[in-house]
Protein backbone atom coordinates (compact mmCIF):
# COMPACT_ATOMS: atom_id res chain seq x y z
CA UNK A 1 0.00 0.00 0.00
CA UNK A 2 1.53 3.29 -1.10
CA UNK A 3 1.07 6.43 0.94
CA UNK A 4 0.59 9.49 -1.22
CA UNK A 5 0.25 12.76 0.70
CA UNK A 6 -0.96 15.75 -1.31
CA UNK A 7 0.15 19.32 -0.63
CA UNK A 8 -2.20 22.26 -0.69
CA UNK A 9 0.32 24.85 -1.82
CA UNK A 10 -1.88 27.89 -1.55
CA UNK A 11 0.56 30.82 -1.60
CA UNK A 12 3.22 32.90 0.16
CA UNK A 13 6.37 31.49 1.72
CA UNK A 14 5.46 32.47 5.25
CA UNK A 15 2.24 30.50 5.01
CA UNK A 16 3.94 27.41 3.70
CA UNK A 17 6.74 27.22 6.23
CA UNK A 18 4.31 27.69 9.11
CA UNK A 19 1.92 25.18 7.56
CA UNK A 20 2.69 22.15 9.74
CA UNK A 21 2.35 24.14 12.93
CA UNK A 22 -0.79 25.90 11.76
CA UNK A 23 -2.60 22.70 10.91
CA UNK A 24 -2.38 21.20 14.39
CA UNK A 25 -5.94 20.21 15.13
CA UNK A 26 -7.51 21.66 18.22
CA UNK A 27 -8.29 19.00 20.81
CA UNK A 28 -11.42 20.76 21.97
CA UNK A 29 -14.78 19.50 20.84
CA UNK A 30 -16.01 21.02 17.57
CA UNK A 31 -19.10 20.68 15.46
CA UNK A 32 -19.39 17.97 12.80
CA UNK A 33 -21.44 17.60 9.64
CA UNK A 34 -21.63 14.59 7.35
CA UNK A 35 -22.54 14.20 3.70
CA UNK A 36 -22.28 11.20 1.37
CA UNK A 37 -18.52 11.63 0.83
CA UNK A 38 -17.25 13.93 3.59
CA UNK A 39 -17.25 14.25 7.37
CA UNK A 40 -16.37 17.81 8.36
CA UNK A 41 -15.24 18.97 11.77
CA UNK A 42 -15.13 22.73 12.39
CA UNK A 43 -15.46 25.20 15.23
CA UNK A 44 -19.11 25.92 14.44
CA UNK A 45 -21.99 23.92 13.02
CA UNK A 46 -22.54 26.53 10.31
CA UNK A 47 -18.95 26.34 9.10
CA UNK A 48 -18.96 22.54 9.14
CA UNK A 49 -22.14 22.46 7.04
CA UNK A 50 -20.86 25.05 4.56
CA UNK A 51 -17.58 23.21 4.04
CA UNK A 52 -19.30 19.85 3.63
CA UNK A 53 -21.71 21.14 1.00
CA UNK A 54 -18.92 23.02 -0.78
CA UNK A 55 -16.82 19.84 -0.88
CA UNK A 56 -19.67 17.85 -2.41
CA UNK A 57 -20.37 20.64 -4.90
CA UNK A 58 -16.75 20.83 -6.08
CA UNK A 59 -16.34 17.05 -6.10
CA UNK A 60 -19.11 16.85 -8.71
CA UNK A 61 -18.20 20.05 -10.56
CA UNK A 62 -14.50 19.29 -10.94
CA UNK A 63 -15.11 15.69 -11.97
CA UNK A 64 -17.48 16.72 -14.75
CA UNK A 65 -15.23 19.55 -15.96
CA UNK A 66 -11.95 17.61 -15.91
CA UNK A 67 -13.10 14.03 -16.52
CA UNK A 68 -16.48 14.33 -18.20
CA UNK A 69 -18.21 12.07 -15.68
CA UNK A 70 -19.15 11.98 -12.00
CA UNK A 71 -16.94 9.80 -9.85
CA UNK A 72 -18.71 7.10 -7.81
CA UNK A 73 -19.41 7.50 -4.12
CA UNK A 74 -16.41 6.55 -2.02
CA UNK A 75 -16.63 3.50 0.22
CA UNK A 76 -15.59 5.59 3.20
CA UNK A 77 -16.06 9.36 3.54
CA UNK A 78 -13.12 11.76 3.62
CA UNK A 79 -12.63 13.52 6.96
CA UNK A 80 -12.08 17.28 6.65
CA UNK A 81 -10.62 19.17 9.61
CA UNK A 82 -11.24 22.92 9.43
CA UNK A 83 -9.24 25.67 11.12
CA UNK A 84 -10.79 29.04 10.30
CA UNK A 85 -10.20 32.59 11.43
CA UNK A 86 -9.81 36.13 10.16
CA UNK A 87 -6.01 36.18 10.48
CA UNK A 88 -5.26 32.63 9.32
CA UNK A 89 -3.51 32.17 5.98
CA UNK A 90 -5.11 29.94 3.37
CA UNK A 91 -3.57 26.47 3.11
CA UNK A 92 -4.59 22.85 2.79
CA UNK A 93 -3.30 19.31 2.87
CA UNK A 94 -4.84 16.07 1.66
CA UNK A 95 -3.40 12.60 2.14
CA UNK A 96 -4.52 9.17 1.05
CA UNK A 97 -3.17 5.76 0.12
CA UNK A 98 -3.60 3.58 -2.93
CA UNK A 99 -4.69 0.04 -2.09
CA UNK A 100 -5.41 -2.38 -4.94
CA UNK A 101 -5.56 0.57 -7.31
CA UNK A 102 -8.13 2.46 -5.25
CA UNK A 103 -7.56 5.56 -3.11
CA UNK A 104 -8.36 5.09 0.57
CA UNK A 105 -7.52 6.42 4.03
CA UNK A 106 -8.54 9.95 3.08
CA UNK A 107 -7.51 12.78 5.40
CA UNK A 108 -7.92 16.49 4.63
CA UNK A 109 -6.94 19.57 6.61
CA UNK A 110 -7.94 23.06 5.51
CA UNK A 111 -7.34 26.46 7.04
CA UNK A 112 -7.87 30.15 6.30
CA UNK A 113 -10.58 32.74 6.43
CA UNK A 114 -14.05 31.27 5.84
CA UNK A 115 -14.17 32.89 2.39
CA UNK A 116 -10.78 31.53 1.25
CA UNK A 117 -11.54 28.08 2.62
CA UNK A 118 -14.75 27.90 0.61
CA UNK A 119 -13.57 29.48 -2.65
CA UNK A 120 -9.94 28.34 -2.84
CA UNK A 121 -8.77 25.71 -0.37
CA UNK A 122 -11.71 23.33 -0.72
CA UNK A 123 -11.77 23.44 -4.56
CA UNK A 124 -8.01 22.83 -4.62
CA UNK A 125 -7.97 19.95 -2.16
CA UNK A 126 -11.11 18.28 -3.49
CA UNK A 127 -9.64 18.32 -7.00
CA UNK A 128 -6.73 16.27 -5.63
CA UNK A 129 -9.24 13.62 -4.58
CA UNK A 130 -10.99 13.72 -7.97
CA UNK A 131 -7.68 13.12 -9.76
CA UNK A 132 -6.80 10.29 -7.37
CA UNK A 133 -10.15 8.62 -8.02
CA UNK A 134 -9.57 8.79 -11.78
CA UNK A 135 -5.87 8.03 -12.19
CA UNK A 136 -5.59 5.56 -9.29
CA UNK A 137 -1.90 6.34 -8.99
CA UNK A 138 0.29 9.34 -8.14
CA UNK A 139 0.52 12.18 -10.65
CA UNK A 140 3.62 14.21 -11.45
CA UNK A 141 3.78 16.83 -8.73
CA UNK A 142 3.79 19.80 -11.10
CA UNK A 143 0.63 18.61 -12.84
CA UNK A 144 -1.24 17.72 -9.67
CA UNK A 145 -0.49 20.96 -7.85
CA UNK A 146 -0.62 23.09 -10.98
CA UNK A 147 -4.01 21.85 -12.14
CA UNK A 148 -5.50 22.08 -8.65
CA UNK A 149 -4.28 25.66 -8.32
CA UNK A 150 -6.29 26.63 -11.40
CA UNK A 151 -9.45 25.97 -9.36
CA UNK A 152 -8.64 28.62 -6.75
CA UNK A 153 -10.04 32.14 -6.47
CA UNK A 154 -8.53 34.73 -8.82
CA UNK A 155 -6.75 36.53 -5.99
CA UNK A 156 -4.86 33.35 -5.05
CA UNK A 157 -3.98 32.58 -8.67
CA UNK A 158 -2.66 36.10 -9.19
CA UNK A 159 -0.30 35.60 -6.26
CA UNK A 160 1.18 32.56 -8.00
CA UNK A 161 1.65 34.61 -11.17
CA UNK A 162 3.63 37.24 -9.26
CA UNK A 163 5.70 34.60 -7.48
CA UNK A 164 6.51 32.88 -10.78
CA UNK A 165 8.27 35.97 -12.12
CA UNK A 166 10.16 36.29 -8.84
CA UNK A 167 11.40 32.70 -9.02
CA UNK A 168 12.29 32.78 -12.72
CA UNK A 169 14.20 36.05 -12.40
CA UNK A 170 16.20 34.68 -9.47
CA UNK A 171 17.22 31.45 -11.20
CA UNK A 172 14.82 29.21 -9.29
CA UNK A 173 12.91 27.95 -12.32
CA UNK A 174 12.78 24.19 -12.92
CA UNK A 175 13.86 22.79 -16.32
CA UNK A 176 10.97 20.94 -17.93
CA UNK A 177 12.94 17.74 -18.51
CA UNK A 178 13.30 17.58 -14.71
CA UNK A 179 9.96 19.03 -13.63
CA UNK A 180 7.86 16.67 -15.74
CA UNK A 181 9.48 13.64 -14.11
CA UNK A 182 9.31 14.74 -10.49
CA UNK A 183 7.37 12.23 -8.42
CA UNK A 184 8.33 13.83 -5.10
CA UNK A 185 8.40 17.41 -3.95
CA UNK A 186 11.79 19.11 -4.54
CA UNK A 187 13.68 20.76 -1.71
CA UNK A 188 12.89 24.17 -3.19
CA UNK A 189 9.18 23.47 -3.30
CA UNK A 190 7.55 26.86 -3.79
CA UNK A 191 8.68 27.39 -7.41
CA UNK A 192 7.04 24.05 -8.25
CA UNK A 193 3.63 25.42 -7.30
CA UNK A 194 3.99 28.66 -9.25
CA UNK A 195 5.59 27.08 -12.31
CA UNK A 196 3.30 24.07 -12.26
CA UNK A 197 0.27 26.34 -12.15
CA UNK A 198 1.55 28.43 -15.07
CA UNK A 199 2.39 25.42 -17.24
CA UNK A 200 -0.94 23.75 -16.47
CA UNK A 201 -2.75 26.96 -17.34
CA UNK A 202 -0.76 27.27 -20.59
CA UNK A 203 -1.57 23.71 -21.67
CA UNK A 204 -5.22 23.86 -20.62
CA UNK A 205 -5.59 27.00 -22.73
CA UNK A 206 -4.45 24.98 -25.76
CA UNK A 207 -7.28 22.48 -25.65
CA UNK A 208 -9.24 22.43 -22.43
CA UNK A 209 -9.21 20.46 -19.20
CA UNK A 210 -10.13 17.05 -20.60
CA UNK A 211 -7.35 17.21 -23.19
CA UNK A 212 -4.99 17.98 -20.33
CA UNK A 213 -6.18 14.83 -18.57
CA UNK A 214 -5.61 12.76 -21.72
CA UNK A 215 -2.14 14.23 -22.00
CA UNK A 216 -1.34 13.17 -18.44
CA UNK A 217 -2.71 9.70 -19.09
CA UNK A 218 -0.43 9.30 -22.11
CA UNK A 219 2.64 10.62 -20.31
CA UNK A 220 2.09 8.50 -17.21
CA UNK A 221 1.46 5.35 -19.21
CA UNK A 222 4.35 5.77 -21.66
CA UNK A 223 6.74 7.64 -19.37
CA UNK A 224 7.68 9.56 -22.50
CA UNK A 225 6.63 13.15 -21.99
CA UNK A 226 8.24 14.31 -25.22
CA UNK A 227 5.95 12.05 -27.22
CA UNK A 228 2.95 12.93 -25.05
CA UNK A 229 3.36 16.66 -25.58
CA UNK A 230 3.77 16.11 -29.32
CA UNK A 231 0.73 13.85 -29.57
CA UNK A 232 -1.67 16.10 -27.70
CA UNK A 233 -0.33 19.62 -28.23
CA UNK A 234 1.89 19.53 -31.30
CA UNK A 235 5.11 20.67 -29.62
CA UNK A 236 8.17 18.83 -30.91
CA UNK A 237 9.37 17.93 -27.40
CA UNK A 238 9.59 19.29 -23.86
CA UNK A 239 12.31 21.74 -24.87
CA UNK A 240 10.04 23.19 -27.53
CA UNK A 241 7.21 23.45 -24.99
CA UNK A 242 9.52 25.20 -22.55
CA UNK A 243 10.60 27.74 -25.17
CA UNK A 244 7.00 28.49 -26.16
CA UNK A 245 5.93 28.72 -22.53
CA UNK A 246 8.84 31.02 -21.67
CA UNK A 247 7.85 33.34 -24.50
CA UNK A 248 4.23 33.33 -23.30
CA UNK A 249 5.32 34.18 -19.75
CA UNK A 250 7.58 36.99 -20.99
CA UNK A 251 4.58 38.48 -22.79
CA UNK A 252 2.65 38.54 -19.53
CA UNK A 253 0.83 35.20 -19.90
CA UNK A 254 -1.90 36.64 -22.15
CA UNK A 255 -5.14 34.85 -22.89
CA UNK A 256 -4.66 32.26 -25.63
CA UNK A 257 -7.18 32.44 -28.44
CA UNK A 258 -8.32 28.97 -29.45
CA UNK A 259 -9.38 28.28 -33.06
CA UNK A 260 -12.96 29.30 -33.79
CA UNK A 261 -15.61 26.61 -34.10
CA UNK A 262 -15.66 27.17 -37.88
CA UNK A 263 -11.89 26.83 -38.16
CA UNK A 264 -11.95 23.74 -35.98
CA UNK A 265 -14.69 22.21 -38.14
CA UNK A 266 -12.62 22.74 -41.30
CA UNK A 267 -9.59 21.25 -39.56
CA UNK A 268 -11.61 18.24 -38.48
CA UNK A 269 -12.82 17.68 -42.05
CA UNK A 270 -9.29 17.88 -43.41
CA UNK A 271 -8.03 15.32 -40.89
CA UNK A 272 -11.05 13.04 -40.78
CA UNK A 273 -9.61 10.76 -43.45
CA UNK A 274 -6.52 10.15 -41.35
CA UNK A 275 -8.37 8.16 -38.73
CA UNK A 276 -11.75 6.55 -38.29
CA UNK A 277 -11.26 5.61 -34.66
CA UNK A 278 -13.66 7.63 -32.45
CA UNK A 279 -12.33 9.56 -29.50
CA UNK A 280 -12.88 7.41 -26.44
CA UNK A 281 -14.75 8.82 -23.50
CA UNK A 282 -12.85 9.49 -20.32
CA UNK A 283 -13.44 6.61 -17.93
CA UNK A 284 -11.64 5.59 -14.76
CA UNK A 285 -8.38 3.92 -15.70
CA UNK A 286 -9.19 0.77 -13.78
CA UNK A 287 -12.33 0.20 -15.85
CA UNK A 288 -10.76 0.38 -19.31
CA UNK A 289 -10.22 -2.42 -21.74
CA UNK A 290 -6.63 -3.47 -22.28
CA UNK A 291 -6.41 -1.99 -25.77
CA UNK A 292 -7.73 1.44 -24.77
Amino acid sequence: MQSYPQGGGMSMEARFFSFVLALVVCTCTGASYRTANFIVTASTATMAKQVAHAAEFYRKKQAIEWLGYEIPKWQTPCPIHVKSGRAIGAAGSTSFSFEHGLPSDWEMHVQGTPARILDSVIPHEVTHTVFASHFRQPLPRWADEGACTTTEHLTERQKQHVLLHKYLSSGRGIPFNRMFRLSQYPTDILPLYAQGYSVARFLIAQGGKQMFIRFLETGIKSRNWDNAVTKHYGFSDLSDLQLKWNDWVRRGSPKIQLPSAKTQLVSNKLTSKLTSKPTRALVPIGFRKEND
